[in-house]
């Protein structure tokens, strides 16, 4: 059973291979999903991120969730030498790890409901589990930065995540936190594997904040691989990213 509804302003997509699974069940992921937008939908007034960002509240007595997100994302400041940073002129923007976070968290309910095979893709970025309906890793393509219609490069997954930072799609949304009025044109896409969809999506933002610099920033990550492409559609990739690459 396949779905895909527009969530946070994007297609949130979920299929499910095992046999037993029932509409109710991807109800409750994609109702995961909508929480999650009106909780730190910058866009939203209401949301729990604006109260934060208008001071109407501190992230002392904000939820659970808004508490372990800014955690999180200290977390990854420090861990990426201050290249992630979800504070930029006095307001906070949490969506370079909330929505990792938010994917991993929905593949978790399925995990947690029994599920064996199965994808959570939400813009793009992609939480697999198990394997396809042909009984195969999953395959999963990389989109060209400059052609939307064109796939690059298709890799094979299973057990993991895949996410891709870039300034195609939403244009010029992530800067370096160190010299954050420079944009960033050094390279236009940056995709990377990792253990799951939450690691793999923050150090993809924060790579990409890096410039050119980002993909061996991923090189000397343990158990994470890369793909970066540059203005004149260079390439450039880690040394154990073609493993993973499918070869028609």
């Amino acid at each position: 059973m396949k779905q895909s509804r527009i969530i946070m302003g994007m297609p949130v997509i979920l299929e499910v291979i095992d046999s037993w699974v029932t509409g109710k069940t991807f109800d409750e992921v994609f109702a995961y999903f909508e929480y999650v937008d009106r909780k730190f939908s910058t866009y939203k007034d209401e949301s729990e991120i604006s109260l934060i960002n208008r001071q109407e509240i501190t992230v002392e007595q904000s939820s659970e969730d808004m508490q372990a997100i800014f955690m999180l994302a200290e977390q990854t400041r420090q861990e990426t030498d201050g290249y992630f940073d979800i504070a930029r002129n006095g307001k906070y923007d949490p969506s370079g790890i909330v929505k990792g976070w938010a994917i991993y968290n929905a593949a978790e309910i399925l995990r947690q409901a029994g599920f064996k095979n199965y994808y959570v893709d939400a813009g793009g970025d992609i939480q697999v589990s198990g394997k396809n309906d042909e009984g195969q890793d999953w395959r999963v393509g990389i989109q060209s930065p400059f052609n939307p219609k064109e796939i690059v490069k298709v890799v094979s997954l299973q057990d993991c995540g895949m996410a891709t930072s870039g300034t195609y799609v939403r244009g010029q949304h992530i800067y370096d936190p160190k010299d954050s009025e420079q944009p960033i044109t050094e390279i236009v896409s940056l995709t990377v594997i990792g253990p799951d969809i939450y690691e793999a999506d923050r150090f993809a933002t924060a790579a990409f904040a890096m410039g050119s610099a980002g993909i061996y920033f991923i090189e000397n990550l343990k158990g994470f691989e890369g793909y970066m492409i540059d203005p004149k559609g260079l390439a450039t990739y880690t040394s154990g990213f073609e493993r993973y690459v499918c070869h028609a």
